[in-house]
């Protein structure tokens, strides 16, 4: 192809964006040409994607976690600069033909030995082709050896005892650096701080030796005394200096001592040497002119140190003594002076745990030409090394970059869906369905405050692992069926792309809408659990107050008899009866009004007068699920996940129903509709008679009828309650009032008295 031309891509249209095809090798090797613009993604993370992690590895060249679009273009040159048959590249097989490496340039020479020298010590010195597994072989080969051409070595490096002691000592002295296995050891600023230090240390020893008379008044044991006497050294002094107060100033003795005060605080409790009381008082009593006691008269809490400087710093200096005057103390403190100066200048502290007889003993001997050489003779296999590195790296780029493409530069194998995308880590079956759609999930809540943006229904799952301590967390998106049986706490089986199966719990909802179908039915269902809340209300609150009124029934049933029931008042109820009737008139007309205007529509009209009714009840709700379905997105999900998606990729009702599968029974399964169990069919007579009834009183309303009917005996009611209302004082308390009109019965004869 003419090299003036730019290379002709080709584009397919998927997910409402265009997608750079990639199917030939000069697709990947003019890839650096294509305009960033056009890719799908700009990076992505290292983790929780279903891809070889070595290879992921290898590509994040900068190792911070992420692989992004130069680390891509670098890989994509490098690996077909080096293929001569780039033939490997586009069938993503895990074996590399050697033939296919062009040996034609030095690294491609280089790589090809190596290839061939790794072949040879596998044992398949006349192998054409080199694989995945071969390579395996090699890398545990290279990790484990002695030397690995990394400059670092371990104490396994050397068969020499000795040397590989040095370097034990070294690594406690100066720290530690990791090989290409990550096994701990030391490179060449290790050995030569070390050494460095250790000269130092030495000639820091050779010093005091020089003039040991001085520096070391006690000899060997000048370090151990010296160690003593310092912890003493602020008590002492504390002491003489009070002295010095009491002979300067009298009645400073007394305050200047333990008060009296203190000792009964301390009386009930139980005293021993340790006591942290004890501790903070003066080694002894505080007199004018006093010199410390060393055997009597000492705080018990200092008594056994006091015992250890007088052994091993007084006798040896003033000899036998049984107190110490402040000139002796000072006389002490001198002859210990040039010491305290001399460790103040302590050079190479970090190998002083060795010892000075070791540290000469490793300055006298070779050991640091034996070091160097060990380390070059590591450091000359680097290049070998590399190149076997170079080889690994040759062999996975060829099997893994095209499908890493087809997720990064287009997201040919979500919307294909040939193969599941590296982001989809498996398949969630729950209530009935098969999500397809699922990734790995760090934090739910910080994924869902971005996920949201998708406006896709997601259900994060917890997912433990069967047998086993391992967990991690998806979130699954329901592209199909509907919500009313999907909640929090609801289990489900989720399956990697291993075939491992996990049980899955969800533990978070990102509610949105999941398909029209469900929409339709969305008010109708509202309404229903409206009706059916309220019901339960209303039952539960007759029921709370029958148990109260029970409650005040019985407390009440001792102090207060009860009265006599009143007759049954027909007048009473009769403006009830009216109110029911004139209730049951304006529903039947209304029943009445619609079924006749419908029933006067032409035939052919009574199909759209439904279909409007319905489409007045359900059109809102479907309408607003349908947009949001439209703005399904897929880069919200990824983005929370770590990845930079570069476009829109739209989730919509059709690719949607390809992403959660609803259960479906088989084609050509045989089915019984006989259910033992299934609920009794709803009986429709009776409410089509109630129906009935309900148009006839319509009619019958419409007609004037109940009218008619209600002024003709509302009168008559309302005239017997008035009369009985007047005349009920005067009435027996069980009598019923007789009529206003009928002549009043004759009284019987009054008793003689």
């Amino acid at each position: 192809m003419n090299g003036s031309q730019p290379h002709r891509w080709r584009f397919f249209r998927l997910g409402g964006f265009d997608q750079v095809r990639l199917e030939t090798a000069e697709d990947i090797q003019h890839l650096d040409e294509l305009d960033q613009k056009l890719w799908a993604a700009l990076s992505c993370p290292v983790h929780g994607l279903e891809f070889d992690p070595r290879t992921l590895a290898m590509l994040d060249t900068d190792t911070d976690g992420r692989v992004r679009v130069p680390e891509v273009l670098a890989a994509a040159r490098w690996v077909t600069s080096l293929l001569k048959d780039k033939t490997p590249l586009l069938s993503m097989a895990d074996t590399l033909p050697l033939a296919a490496i062009d040996a034609t340039t030095p690294e491609g020479k280089g790589l090809l030995a190596s290839a061939k020298q790794i072949l040879a010590y596998l044992g398949k010195p006349t192998a054409t082709s080199i694989s995945i597994a071969d390579l395996a072989g090699t890398e545990t080969l290279l990790h484990d050896s002695k030397l690995n051409g990394d400059g670092v070595v371990t104490p396994a490096s050397t068969d020499d005892a000795a040397l590989s002691q040095l370097i034990g000592e070294i690594m406690a002295c100066e720290g530690t650096v990791n090989d290409r296995s990550g096994a701990p050891g030391i490179g060449v600023e290790l050995v030569t701080a070390f050494f460095d230090a250790a000269t130092k240390y030495a000639a820091w020893w050779d010093e005091a030796l020089a003039n040991s008379q001085v520096v070391l008044p006690l000899g060997d044991k000048t370090s151990e005394a010296a160690a003593v006497l310092q912890s003493v050294r602020s008590k002492i002094n504390d002491y003489f200096t009070r002295c010095a107060l009491a002979t300067y100033d009298p009645k400073a003795q007394e305050p200047l001592n333990p008060a009296s005060q203190t000792y009964e605080i301390l009386s009930p409790q139980d005293l021993t040497a340790a006591t942290a009381e004890l501790e903070r008082f003066p080694l002894a009593r505080i007199e004018s002119g006093r010199p410390l006691p060393l055997t009597e008269g000492l705080n018990p809490a200092w008594s056994g140190i006091m015992a250890s400087l007088q052994a091993m710093v007084i006798k040896p200096l003033l000899g036998e003594t049984n107190t110490l005057e402040p000139g002796q103390w000072k006389q002490i403190q001198a002859a210990f002076a040039p010491y305290e100066a001399w460790q103040a200048a302590k050079a190479g502290p970090e190998v002083e745990s060795l010892g000075i007889d070791r540290i000469r003993t490793i300055l006298a001997g070779g050991a640091r030409q034996d070091l160097d050489a060990l380390i070059a003779a590591d450091l000359s296999l680097a290049e070998q090394i590399d190149s076997i590195e170079a080889v690994v790296r040759l062999v996975h780029y060829t099997r893994d970059l095209l499908p890493l493409l087809n997720n990064f530069v287009a997201f040919r194998d979500f919307y294909v869906q040939d193969r599941k995308a590296i982001f989809q880590a498996g398949t969630l079956y729950l209530d009935g369905r098969a999500c397809e759609l699922c990734v790995r999930v760090d934090n739910p809540d910080a994924h869902g405050a971005l996920a949201n943006l998708s406006q896709t229904y997601l259900a994060y799952c917890q997912c433990k692992r069967r047998g086993s301590s391992e967990q991690m967390t998806i979130a699954a998106a329901f592209t199909g069926g509907d919500a009313d049986n999907l909640m929090v706490g609801r289990n489900g089986v989720f399956y990697d792309r291993k075939g491992g199966d996990w049980d899955a719990t969800i533990v978070k909802i990102i509610d949105h809408p999941i398909s029209v179908r469900q929409a339709f039915w969305a008010p109708y269902k509202r309404v229903a659990r409206m009706i059916t809340t309220q019901i339960e209300k209303f039952a539960a609150s007759k029921d709370k107050a029958v148990d109260a009124g029970a409650e005040a029934s019985i407390a009440s049933a001792p102090a207060t008899p009860q009265a006599a029931k009143a007759p049954f008042d027909v007048g009473k109820f009769a403006g009830i009866f009216a109110a029911i009737g004139l209730a049951l008139g304006a529903i039947g007309t209304a029943v009445a009004t619609v079924l006749g205007g419908f029933m006067s529509l032409p035939l052919w009209q009574m199909p759209l007068a439904i279909a409007g009714i319905i489409l007045f009840i359900s059109g809102p709700s479907m309408l607003m699920a349908y947009m949001k379905l439209r703005q399904r997105n897929l880069g919200p999900i990824l983005d929370a996940c770590g990845w930079a998606v570069n476009t829109k990729a739209s989730i919509n009702i059709p690719f949607g129903t390809t992403l959660t599968k609803v259960a479906e029974l088989p084609k050509g399964a045989e089915r019984s509709l006989s259910d033992p169990f299934a609920e009794k069919k709803t009986p429709w007579t009776r409410w089509a008679v109630i129906l009935a009834i309900l148009v006839a009183l319509g009619m019958a309303w419409d007609k004037g009828y109940i009218q008619k009917l209600t002024k003709s005996v509302m009168p008559m009611l309302i005239k017997e309650q008035v009369n009985a209302t007047v005349d009920k004082p005067a009435a027996p308390a069980a009598s019923v009032q007789q009529n206003a009109t009928a002549p009043a019965p004759a009284s019987p004869a009054e008793p003689a008295k």
